[in-house]
């Protein structure tokens, strides 16, 4: 296997790990965890590797998920005080316990290699250089086995509690009422994003982490209105954010994971645009439809309200009309072109008159807006 083809493999693995935990911090609007935690674990790891001295030992992960939880448990408890919003309470708690972790390593690991480059740090370009070695067969990236055990730990986690978390997420006095316990749920999700973040940094780093965990969902909320495909976006966006990012990082001669991050953006962005539904271009279509049908229909009933008015030559003129509905001459051409399209309007010299169907439709207008004008 090319080193290439590792990193890559790497890259997806960890973006669809961190997207599922990511997808149910999105819908919680606790985004912001993510980033705390990956700065408040610091503590954990340096605890662990003092007592193992061994950056891979399994207690760094245990440790340092203890340290994650101890991050949510403490932004909650300030919380729940009242007097500060979730925001400033995770503005409080992660520099404290991240300053916390840099002293540690300047008080009680001075002399050893270990900094808070080395521990946030990751570089994708280092993965195939970490190899896990078994009676002296290369079993290749330590990263590419670690990773591919996370993301099937998370999604046989996140596939048993499905429907609680579910629920827990999206109704917590339901879920509290079926028995579901949301707390104890809400818990095990932070452990999972706590354990998720500290094992997948050490490969990719912490930015990269973060951008997984919260842009691909974020950008999957835009197109998705059912859970399993929301799912399943923000799997497929995650991996499609790390192959273009890997590729513009080859290209450029840039940070790998700066790229990725960049292309997690992109994407976003992209969406946010040109998503059929909500984005932004769909959004300005369907106001100007909006407006179009308005004018329209303001038009229609005009023409039925002067039909058969003596001034009706008048007020049916295309040199007037602009005039009595304040518009322009070229908005009135783009109304009437709309109302001959749909066959409510035809053009008779100078004058516009209403069709069968458009004088139904503007009777239809008229019944409709006639109980909204009575006392």
């Amino acid at each position: 296997m090319s080193p290439a083809l590792e990193i890559l493999l790497v890259a997806v693995l960890t973006a669809a790990a961190c997207a599922l935990p990511g997808a149910f911090l999105v819908l919680r609007r606790m985004s912001l965890v993510s980033d705390a935690i990956s700065h408040a674990v610091l503590p954990g790891i340096v605890i662990g590797f003092l007592l193992t001295e061994n950056l891979q030992h399994p207690l760094l992960l245990v440790l340092a998920g203890a340290s994650g939880l101890l991050t949510v448990y403490l932004i909650e408890l300030l919380e729940k005080t009242g007097r500060l919003r979730e925001d400033a309470a995770i503005g409080l708690v992660f520099p404290a316990l991240f300053s916390v972790g840099v002293l540690l390593i300047a008080q009680l690991a001075d002399q050893v290699h270990l900094d808070t480059d080395a521990v946030l740090l990751g570089e994708l370009a280092f993965v195939p250089f970490d190899r896990l070695q078994w009676q002296g067969i290369d079993l290749g990236p330590r990263a590419l086995w670690t990773m591919a055990g996370l993301l099937l730990m998370n999604v046989l986690l996140l596939w048993l509690l499905y429907k609680e978390l579910t629920l827990a997420t999206f109704d917590a006095a339901a879920a509290a009422v079926l028995g579901f316990r949301p707390i104890l749920l809400h818990y095990l999700l932070m452990g999972l994003v706590a354990v998720t973040v500290v094992a997948a940094f050490h490969a990719v780093g912490a930015i990269l982490v973060i951008a997984l965990m919260i842009g691909p969902p974020a950008t999957a909320l835009l197109l998705a209105r059912r859970m399993p495909t929301y799912l399943l976006l923000s799997l497929l966006i995650g991996a499609l954010s790390a192959l273009p990012g890997y590729g513009m990082a080859r290209v450029l001669d840039v940070s790998i994971a700066g790229s990725m991050a960049t292309m997690v953006g992109v994407l976003f962005g992209l969406v946010w645009l040109l998503a059929p539904e909500t984005g932004l271009l769909a959004r300005w279509r369907r106001h100007r439809r909006q407006q179009l049908d308005f004018a329209l229909d303001l038009l229609l009933l005009h023409l039925l309200h002067h039909e058969h008015q003596p001034a009706a030559t008048v007020e049916r003129h295309q040199d007037t009309l602009p005039a009595h509905l304040n518009w322009t001459s070229e908005r009135l051409n783009i109304i009437l072109a709309e109302g001959q399209r749909r066959g409510w309007l035809q053009r008779k010299g100078p004058e516009v008159h209403l069709t069968p169907a458009g004088r139904a439709r503007a009777t239809q207008l008229v019944e409709t807006l006639a109980p909204a004008r009575s006392p």
